[in-house]
C-alpha cells in the first residue's frame, strides 16, 4: 500500500490519472498534456505502473495505458472503512439528564 500512497503524492500522476478516467491513452498522447519531457512522463507513468494504478498494453510501437480500477477499488475500499467508521452512532449512548 505505501508503493500506492508514494504514486498518489505527486500532483503530475494523480493528474496522469485524471487523464485515463477519459479512456486508455498512448504515453505520446498524456505527454501532450504535459509541459514535461517524454522521459519525465515515462517516470511518472513507470511509477504508477509500479503501484498498479495503471496497466499498459504494447501495440505495435505504441504503449497504451489505462487505468486498473482493481487498485483503486481496493484503495476505495480501505479509505472508506475509516469514514465509515465515524458515521457509526456510538454503542454507548450518553444518557441523557432525566436518566432515559
Amino acid at each position: 500500500m505505501n508503493i500506492v500512497f508514494k504514486a498518489l503524492n505527486d500532483k503530475t500522476r494523480r493528474d496522469i490519472l485524471e487523464l485515463l478516467k477519459e479512456g486508455e491513452k498512448t504515453a505520446g498522447e498524456i505527454a501532450d498534456h504535459f509541459n514535461f519531457s517524454k522521459p519525465t512522463i515515462s517516470h511518472h507513468l513507470d511509477l504508477l505502473r509500479q503501484a498498479e494504478l495503471i496497466m499498459s498494453v504494447k501495440q505495435g510501437q505504441f504503449i497504451s495505458y489505462s487505468l486498473n480500477t482493481t487498485v483503486v477499488d481496493e484503495l476505495l475500499k480501505w479509505v472508506l472503512q475509516f469514514s465509515s467508521n465515524v458515521n457509526r452512532e456510538p454503542k454507548n449512548k450518553t444518557l441523557d439528564y432525566e436518566g432515559k
